[in-house]
């Protein structure tokens, strides 16, 4: 199994249970960024998922890194997760 941190920042923790970091062990079948942004969705996402996701990837305006790196650089979605890795989830996106 597969043991990563998740972390949380710019109003996204409000979505997932107002956790700013958590440590998480994936099941075998989560293997990619497609995979996690898919099982965050159905197994930790508490409220309002359309702020979150938009088809298969998180919606607009939220940034993504991978280990303190932009995830475009790391392949987006098809990012291989590995053990030990952080990934945090971004909002850039505030009411007024």
């Amino acid at each position: 199994m597969v043991k990563i941190t998740l972390a949380f920042g710019g109003g996204m923790e409000i979505l997932f249970n107002n956790t700013k970091e958590r440590e998480i062990e994936l099941p075998d079948n989560v293997v990619n960024m497609k995979d996690l942004i898919a099982y965050m969705k159905d197994n930790l996402l508490q409220e309002r998922p359309e702020l979150f996701v938009l088809n298969d990837t998180v919606r607009p305006g939220i940034i993504v890194l991978i280990n303190n790196c932009d995830w475009e650089i790391e392949g987006n979605l098809e990012y291989q997760l590995e053990n030990g890795d952080e990934i945090t989830f971004i909002s850039t996106l505030h009411g007024g």
